[in-house]
């Protein structure tokens, strides 16, 4: 009888530990879309989904848990560090790229937009710091992958603008120019434009570049909106009118359009209304994105169409604005201060 219940007592012993062991190991083996929850691949579609649509602290939660499920995913800490970015959140986004190029060392896209983020923390806290990480950044991307065309735009740009205590070299900016040009003619011209502009301001040679480049008649729009952005700086709505029609003529539906019907009619003083409503349908049904026209030019656009009309109190209102956005915002500052001026 003794070692029958001894027997006995054992048996139950080890169904328990298999029922309270064994069991719920084996559960924690299930993938997770098995168990009932969405798997990594999911969750980064849902990310990018959202990215897209603006809601960047809505991104941010979805890839942290699909970071929590895959701590070793780079493509996870890329977008978690472009929707920092987006919020002007650099010190995380700094934090989230540069886990994304620890864990994928070899992708010439991480380390570009690593550069970008630099580039942003660099503006804002004017530091030389950051500012010699971006242009390493952007070489290490266009040594990863010299096709990448965007990070020798980016590394061009850098060239030019910054000083050369921090890596600026016009030569080496004629150099991406040349390399940009034999991968792809179209991002060559605009390339070279960028280049005349900066070498002194040579504006029939750097208009000559956009035309050339939109002659080629390019399937994407944002060769047609650099142009435009080109125009509009050089107060020529004749000339945006054109490049407007042209982008249409590829994506009609694009939201931009709207930006810069509006930005042409308040340069060229006509249809009032028509420029209002363009400008505000830009800022209402658009996300901000660092990659289109902002928020804060669209409303200074609006502010200088409400001068032009006599409205100072809207002006006012629409540069108060845009500072909100962007207190960097020189033209914005300007404008205010000098309306300031005149109603003293």
């Amino acid at each position: 009888m003794i070692r029958s219940r001894v027997r006995s007592w054992t048996a139950i012993y080890f169904l328990l530990t298999f029922i309270l062991v064994l069991i719920p190991a084996g559960l924690r083996a299930i993938p997770a879309a098995a168990a009932g929850f969405p798997d990594d691949a999911a969750l980064l579609q849902t990310a990018q989904r959202q990215f897209n649509s603006g809601s960047y602290a809505s991104a941010i939660t979805t890839l942290q848990s699909a970071i929590s499920q895959t701590p070793s995913d780079g493509e996870a800490y890329y977008w978690l560090g472009r929707s920092y970015y987006e919020l002007n959140d650099f010190d995380s986004a700094i934090s989230a790229g540069e886990k994304s190029i620890a864990l994928d060392p070899k992708n010439s896209v991480y380390h570009q937009w690593l550069g970008r983020i630099y580039g942003g923390k660099a503006d804002r806290d004017h530091s030389f710091f950051f500012a010699r990480k971006v242009k390493e950044q952007f070489s290490e991307a266009v040594r990863l992958n010299p096709s990448n065309v965007a990070a020798r735009r980016d590394l061009e740009e850098y060239d030019l603008d910054a000083p050369w205590i921090v890596g600026g070299n016009k030569d080496e900016a004629k150099a991406q120019v040349e390399a940009i040009a034999a991968i792809d003619p179209v991002q060559g011209h605009l390339a070279r434009a960028v280049l005349l502009m900066a070498e002194g301001k040579k504006v029939e040679p750097a208009e000559a570049e956009y035309r050339q480049a939109l002659a080629a008649k390019p399937k994407t729009l944002e060769p047609y909106f650099e142009a435009a952005d080109f125009f509009a700086r050089q107060n020529k709505p004749a000339g945006m009118d054109e490049v407007i029609q042209a982008a249409a003529a590829v994506n009609s539906t694009d939201p931009r359009l709207s930006y810069y019907r509006g930005v042409a009619l308040v340069l060229g003083n006509s249809d009032a209304a028509q420029a209002e409503e363009d400008l505000k349908s830009y800022i209402a049904s658009t996300p901000p994105r660092s990659d289109w026209p902002s928020h804060a030019a669209a409303r200074v656009w609006l502010g200088r169409l409400y001068e032009a009309q006599g409205k100072v109190p809207e002006a006012i209102e629409q540069y108060r604005a845009a500072l909100q956005l962007d207190p960097g915002f020189k033209e914005a500052r300007a404008r205010l201060q000098q309306l300031g001026k005149n109603s003293q």
